[in-house]
């Protein structure tokens, strides 16, 4: 038993999970356009991590399940949109947190999860900075990921709204996912900052002890 969970079995486990539910939300979604638009970069991110593998880099098992999390997650926003994911539990959870201004009941808070769990990606990063000596501290390595963390969020608003004025109409409002918010670009931006943050602390303390 202990062979099949292996580390290198692990990652392959995870990694044949997310594309049995990839080829299952890739079945009639919502609207195909924002399923492709959202789709492309995670299947980007997905084909760099198998290059890797291939190519002999590993990460540990909580950076594979941290990875996964947000990719599975995102496929699920991919079939819906964003905007349209049966979330009405995962609202009513969020609605325990003080104030309502990064989660207001009235809209569907699925999109602003998401953004929160892009965070996750700090730990990978910070964690291959550090074993392959690019730097010296992990308290760098966690900077230097959360700095491109907060590189890429921004420059993913910047692709939302260079496909909305493209495309314009109802896609585009299903591929931005604002809801009405005027704030959502600066609110998902700093929730990918928040998320890339506790994620870094995480890293921080978790291997603090590992030399």
């Amino acid at each position: 038993m202990s062979s099949i969970f292996s580390h290198q079995n692990f990652s392959r486990i995870l990694f044949f999970l997310y594309f049995i539910e990839f080829i299952v939300f890739a079945i009639h979604p919502i609207d195909r356009a924002t399923w492709w638009a959202e789709n492309i970069p995670v299947m980007l991110a997905v084909t760099i991590l198998v290059i890797l593998y291939i190519r002999g880099v590993r990460f540990s098992r909580i950076a594979y399940s941290l990875m996964a999390l947000f990719l599975m997650f995102h496929t699920i926003g991919g079939h819906w949109t964003f905007a349209g994911v049966p979330f009405d539990w995962g609202n009513k959870l969020l609605s325990y947190l003080p104030g309502d201004f990064f989660f207001p009941l009235e809209r569907n808070n699925f999109d602003r999860l998401g953004h929160f769990l892009i965070g996750v990606f700090v730990y990978p990063v910070a964690e291959y900075l550090y074993k392959r000596k690019f730097v010296a501290k992990r308290v760098t390595a966690v900077v230097f990921a959360l700095s491109l963390i907060g590189l890429w969020a921004a420059g993913y608003e910047i692709i939302e709204m260079l496909y909305a004025v493209h495309f314009g109409g109802l896609q585009a409002a299903d591929f931005l996912g604002s809801q009405g918010d005027i704030w959502d670009a600066q609110k998902d931006m700093f929730l990918d900052i928040i998320g890339g943050f506790l994620t870094g602390l995480f890293y921080y303390f978790y291997n603090k002890k590992e030399k």
